[in-house]
């Protein structure tokens, strides 16, 4: 048996030294798991509750509830799905009395320590179950505060994504909250109804709810045209856009279009302009159209009056139902609304059908809005990782700026060419372009809504884990030929993030400030990774030195920190606390060294002035490295230590490192490399990943200890990691480089 599976199971014992079979099981597995899947577009209120800067719900109810009085109460309620088991750390900060309510279970209750300590941040483990799960929080209005802030910690990498209850708000985005009630309504078993239904009406509660999804008035809704209520009256000219789609019967050439309009309106029909109403009035027009699904765009200028249209549409006598042009949950009609731009603003009917940015409109930036008080059209990452400690099944990473994806990216970038696989390019593309596209987007929806919908770690950059991998593997869609236009703008504020902005040391090391969290004051092997394969890659897209210079000299500034000259591997921290690295080598740690190293000295001019002290550096670790591989092919999570459970994904990034080492003539091809790198290649293939493609060994996401037992009990494994999906691709095909080159394990 391997370490990780029977051998029967194992992908060796189903295609032998087919590494381009187990290279495509590998990457099929991982794209059919994590399918093409976009950002959802959900309404959200403008007058709802927001998110502050740091990813916490501001529940402050006394300013959104001016008329609530001492000792009433209201409830804030949504919902979280999960696809899985989830657990995830919840921040809560009371300004009140509070209680919190997961799953109809009493998770808190604040003290009266909690209510009147300013500072009082609470940490309240959230298990979530599979399916919808409810979160309830009762506040009590005091002289001392009324709500609370709410919500996840790590926010922007631990996505808690809440959606509104009830029947008639189903797909908004957003919690509700009550008006202020006199007693306490929810959460007493002696009380009729316990818990609110979030399947019924929310009439059926006999509270009533905030943000309101009804207009004030009942009538105006029919009295008032739809951009007047959208919009109101404006002070000056204006123009507004409303887009949506129809379907056409195969048996119909023509459809007639008819309505009233309030000020001069076009109607386009896809790209094709079907009539001009100067004025406004009453209309009624015949369209040759193909049948299908067929793109409705109506631009109207605002009158002295009334502002607005209305339309319909029919196909021999027959009438025709408008539907939404993209989907968008809990619009509550098919059309969409963009405006209010300046009269004379003009865009063409293709610049409209859009929701990948904001547009410039009269005042500022603008975006897609529905006809419902102050609703917004919003799009939302929730394809969000599972934080089960045994596996990440179940969840889809689609779409996600995320470190591991960016390892993941790449191998797939580079199993394409190795197969000639377009088809594997194209989503490696699509995966990467979902979140590049929406960059200028996701940068409004942070000043809009005080925290991002999309590309949280993207938009919200303050340190390496948050750009240096993803963006490593942009710029290599880039390099290949992907040529993207946001591609070189986020590039470009990576770039100057890592060379103006980032924490330094006074000898210009990188490190971690972090103040006031666990990790403050520290430097990370993990972080030459982070930061160096970008940088060489941003070098070659510009053609400027500084980004590869700065690369370079990182790796000898974290060697004096890092490097345990007796064995020749690295420490995984230096805690400057303590002046004092930890010493603990880190399989994973040295990996991203060794890994990243490699990439530089690939790309690093024969003449540079560092590149023999750096190569000096890769054979020293590559010594000791190797003279550390277990009989199994496999190393050990920490390195040194033979008790430790041997893991998937170092030994990969050691495999990766020598193969190329020794391709490339860095390492002494008479030497051992070769044979570790085979050996170890074939230590995975047998007993790290399965027929199935699935990726066994791989340890979960690191902290940092002084102590080995912390990487060696606490960090367990999980199948398919995105820590190591990517580099087993990686390294499969860099061992088809070396076999290629002439080399083979000996004894096979």
């Amino acid at each position: 048996m391997g370490e990780y599976m029977e051998d029967r199971k194992s992908s060796y014992y189903g295609f032998g030294e087919e590494d381009e079979r187990i290279l495509e099981v590998i990457a099929a597995r991982y794209i059919g798991a994590n399918p093409p899947i976009p950002f959802a577009l959900r309404t959200f209120s403008k007058a709802g509750i927001l998110q502050t800067a740091e990813g916490l719900y501001d529940m402050e109810l006394a300013s959104k509830l001016p008329q609530a009085e001492d000792g009433d109460y209201a409830y804030a309620f949504g919902l979280v799905w999960s696809d899985g088991e989830r657990e995830i750390d919840g921040l809560l900060e009371p300004l009140g009395p509070i209680r919190l309510f997961v799953n109809e279970k009493l998770e808190y209750r604040s003290t009266v320590v909690d209510e009147l300590d300013p500072k009082a941040r609470i940490k309240v483990p959230l298990a979530f179950t599979p399916g919808w799960n409810t979160l309830l929080i009762e506040a009590r209005n005091t002289r001392s505060g009324f709500g609370c802030r709410f919500g996840a910690d790590e926010a922007k990498v631990r996505i808690l994504q809440v959606l509104a209850p009830f029947a008639d708000r189903q797909g908004s985005a957003g919690w509700v909250f009550s008006e202020p009630v006199k007693t306490a309504c929810f959460g007493g078993s002696d009380l009729g109804q316990a818990f609110p239904n979030w399947q019924e009406p929310e009439a059926a509660t006999g509270l009533r709810w905030l943000p309101a999804t009804q207009w004030p008035d009942a009538k105006q809704e029919q009295s008032v045209p739809n951009l007047e209520r959208i919009y109101g009256n404006l002070a000056q000219s204006a123009a507004a856009y409303a887009w949506s789609s129809v379907r056409i019967p195969a048996s119909a050439d023509q459809i007639e279009l008819s309505g009233t309009v309030w000020g001069t309106t076009q109607i386009w029909v896809d790209d094709t302009l079907a009539t001009t109403v100067t004025g406004g009035g009453p209309f009624h027009i015949q369209v040759k159209v193909q049948p299908g699904v067929r793109q409705i765009v109506v631009r109207t200028e605002s009158a002295k009056e009334r502002w607005g249209f209305e339309l319909a549409a029919e196909a021999g006598g027959k009438p025709l139902a408008f539907t939404d042009p993209v989907k968008v949950h809990g619009n509550p009609s098919p059309w969409l609304y963009l405006g209010p731009f300046p009269a004379e603003r003009m865009l063409k009917p293709q610049e409209v059908r859009t929701v990948k940015r904001p547009f410039d409109g009269l005042g500022g930036p603008i975006y897609w809005e529905v006809d419902a008080p102050e609703m917004r059209v919003r799009p939302f990452y929730e394809n969000a990782m599972l934080s089960n400690k045994w596996t990440t099944e179940g969840a889809t990473n689609f779409g996600r700026w995320d470190y591991p994806l960016g390892v993941t990216m790449y191998g797939l970038l580079r199993t394409a060419k190795a197969l000639n696989r377009p088809d594997i390019r194209r989503y490696a593309l699509s995966h990467i372009s979902t979140c590049t596209e929406m960059y200028e987007y996701s940068l409004w929806d942070r000043e809009e809504y005080g925290f991002p919908g999309i590309n949280h770690q993207l938009v919200l950059m303050r340190m390496l884990d948050n750009c240096g991998s993803f963006g490593s593997a942009m710029l290599e869609a880039y390099l290949d030929g992907a040529e993207q236009a946001e591609f070189r703008q986020i590039a470009d504020t990576i770039a100057d993030f890592m060379l103006h902005r980032l924490e330094r040391r006074e000898d210009g090391a990188f490190y971690r400030r972090c103040d006031g969290e666990y990790s403050a004051d520290t430097m990370w092997a993990d972080d030459l990774y982070m930061s160096a394969p970008f940088l060489v890659r941003y070098s070659m897209v510009t053609g400027e030195a500084d980004a590869i210079d700065e690369a370079a000299k990182q790796f000898l500034r974290f060697k004096r920190y890092l490097y345990m000259s007796e064995q020749q591997i690295m420490s995984h921290v230096y805690d400057f606390k303590y002046g004092l690295p930890t010493r603990i080598p880190w399989g994973r740690g040295n990996g991203w060294v060794l890994f990243s190293l490699s990439e530089l000295l690939e790309r690093l001019p024969e003449t540079h002035e560092d590149r023999e002290e750096l190569l000096a550096m890769f054979r020293e670790l590559s010594q000791g490295i190797a003279a550390l591989q277990s009989g199994s092919g496999l190393w050990h999570q920490v390195l040194n230590r033979p008790d430790a459970y041997l893991e998937a994904s170092c030994t990969a990034m050691f495999v990766y490192a020598f193969s190329r080492g020794v391709r490339f003539g860095w390492l002494d091809r008479e030497g051992p490399y070769a044979e570790a790198a085979l050996k170890g290649w074939r230590g995975l293939t047998a007993q790290a990943i399965d027929r199935q493609g699935n990726v066994h060994g791989v340890c979960s996401g690191s902290r940092y200890s002084f102590s080995p037992d912390y990487y060696m009990e606490d960090l367990r494994t999980v199948r398919n990691d995105n820590h190591g999906i990517g580099i087993m691709m990686l390294a499969a095909v860099e061992v088809m480089q070396l076999k290629a080159f002439g080399f083979a394990e000996e004894g096979r």
